[in-house]
């Protein structure tokens, strides 16, 4: 019987990582909407924990197709990538976070410096991400899903198939009032949308050119989250008198998320979509499978 299923997930790998993937944190996500846990680090944690689908489900394939689990698990402690890319990894988001601020204020957004957050607390939000609040994720998209659609497309169609998926993943939270995602207007959510699409493009840039640290797309995607702890947007009263401001959260979603599209843009540029990068791109070997 067992034997019967591994044949089965190992022919039909990409499939049974997102079985995997998808019911793990649904079946969370689930729990989590039929209680109605409030807001709290409780559901924070639990929302964590529901974020460990991807790497679960990459587990479970390599393991059941012959993979080596040392050499996927491995890519989380690919430190290696050179001074540049740690460079580029933490300052990155910085950069898109000052771009994103200039057209918040530029736009006519309000802005209260006296309220910027300790800076020390961004420390501790990219360490969080990294290993909890989202970071944890890219075991599995980039570190198993990236490499085996590279096998058969270019890089820039990889990240965007990926970015459905991730996208589609995410659903449950939506369905939850208690939760960022559910408060969202239609508006926010398709912009939410693009940003996913072109943050999956950036992911696997960031991949690709570091050839498979997913440690690097971890802390690239824990810079890009913390963004939100210090854009203007989230300083500001978006809600005057209690009241919210469409105009003002508008503009505060568009304006983080243009520079996160040009950065998309210019790396698709730079490096073409064929790879996005100037080196040879991960393939199935990286997590020891052979090609289908």
């Amino acid at each position: 019987m067992l034997s019967g299923v591994s044949a089965w997930i190992d022919r039909h790998r990409i499939a049974a990582f997102l079985a995997i993937t998808y019911g793990f944190t649904w079946t969370i996500q689930g729990i989590l909407v039929a209680t109605g846990l409030e807001a709290s680090w409780t559901l924070s944690i639990l929302v964590g924990l529901g974020a460990f689908g991807p790497p679960l489900g990459a587990a479970v394939v390599v393991r059941a197709s012959g993979g080596d689990l040392r050499a996927w698990i491995g890519q989380f402690f690919r430190w290696r990538i050179g001074a540049k890319w740690w460079a580029v990894a933490l300052g990155l988001p910085l950069l898109i976070l000052v771009a994103g601020s200039a057209l918040f204020v530029l736009g006519g957004g309000p802005i209260d410096l006296s309220a910027l957050p300790f800076p020390g607390i961004y420390l501790f939000v990219l360490a969080w991400g990294t290993i909890w609040g989202g970071g944890q994720e890219e075991l599995g998209w980039r570190g198993f899903m990236l490499p085996l659609l590279q096998e058969r497309y270019s890089a820039l169609v990889a990240s965007l198939l990926i970015g459905v998926a991730w996208a589609a993943w995410h659903l449950p939270l939506f369905l939850n009032a208690n939760t960022t995602h559910g408060a969202w207007s239609i508006t926010q959510q398709g912009i939410w949308m693009v940003t996913i699409l072109t943050g999956s493009v950036l992911w696997t840039w960031m991949y690709n050119v570091t050839g498979g640290s997913v440690l690097a797309v971890a802390v690239f995607h824990a810079g890009i989250n913390a963004m939100g702890v210090y854009h203007p947007a989230d300083l500001a009263a978006l809600a005057p008198g209690g009241v919210p401001d469409p105009w003002l959260n508008l503009l505060a979603e568009v304006t983080g998320a243009v520079p996160l599209v040009a950065a998309a843009v210019l790396v698709v540029l730079l490096y073409g979509g064929d790879r996005l990068a100037n080196r040879e791109v991960p393939g199935p070997e990286v997590v020891g499978l052979d090609s289908d």
